[in-house]
């Protein structure tokens, strides 16, 4: 048995020239039909939905904010840029986009829930209950009912949190907090809703709070004596490590001179 002769070497480079360019042409011809899909009508944004906290928006806000940001089609549109569109409008905090085949798109959102006002009077700034700064307008909530918190850049965590411990403290005496601030010093400082400013100086929410319940279980006792309540604070000093000061009003310690 003769074995077969091997085929010449110009044929077999004749055979992959030509099994490589059937190659090329049916890539081309795909690459061109993916081509024309990307780009037809039909997978243009059509409609976008919007769900989950939509309470202090409506559809104007978000077609004059979102829609001029929305680029490309159902493939090609940056959900990343569109996220931040739809979080950049004011009371979102959180958005997340999906597509929906083939031609929306579709946005779960969370509003901002203002803990309190941040900042000195007359700022349009809030912090959220994560402790989040954000900017928004003021006549959309009721500002009587909000705290005002202020502290240095990028403390505002922080400033949220010794609220949280600190208010139950208070309200266990009969008196609520108005004003929490951190100074750039790093003490801190309460206005109570009757107008008592009190200076608790440095320390950890734990060390803090213990300095403080002491001064509430002495306060008590010391208003007593003048026929007072808590309530009664007008202001105290508690940077003092082994003692405070205070005043309390209609109280005072001075006595008046009479002239002769």
């Amino acid at each position: 048995m003769k074995k077969p002769m091997p085929m010449p070497m110009d044929i077999r480079l004749m055979n992959f020239t030509a099994n490589l360019l059937v190659v090329g042409v049916v890539l081309l011809g795909l690459g061109a039909w993916a081509w024309w899909l990307l780009r037809h009508p039909v997978f243009a944004i059509q409609s976008v939905s919007v769900q989950g906290e939509v309470n202090r928006n409506n559809a104007v806000t978000f077609k004059a904010n979102v829609m001029p940001q929305l680029n490309g089609n159902f493939f090609t549109l940056d959900l990343e840029v569109a996220r931040r569109a739809f979080e950049a409008v004011p009371w979102v905090r959180s958005a997340v986009v999906h597509r929906d085949f083939p031609n929306r798109l579709r946005a779960v959102l969370q509003e901002q829930h203002p803990q309190a006002l941040w900042g000195e009077e007359g700022a349009n700034t809030m912090v959220n209950e994560q402790g989040q700064v954000f900017e928004a307008d003021l006549d959309d909530v009721d500002v009587e009912s909000l705290p005002r918190m202020k502290g240095p850049a990028g403390m505002s965590i922080q400033v949220v949190n010794m609220y949280h411990y600190l208010r139950p403290i208070y309200k266990a005496v009969g008196m609520d907090i108005d004003q929490l601030e951190l100074t750039p010093r790093g003490s801190w400082r309460v206005m109570t809703a009757t107008g008592a400013v009190m200076e608790l100086g440095r320390g950890t929410e734990a060390e803090i709070g213990e300095h403080l319940q002491v001064f509430f279980k002495t306060l008590s006792q010391v208003t007593a004596r003048y026929g007072r309540t808590p309530n009664a604070l007008a202001g105290a000093d508690l940077r003092h490590k082994d003692g405070y000061a205070l005043r309390l009003r209609g109280v005072s310690t001075v006595e008046d001179k009479k002239k002769p």
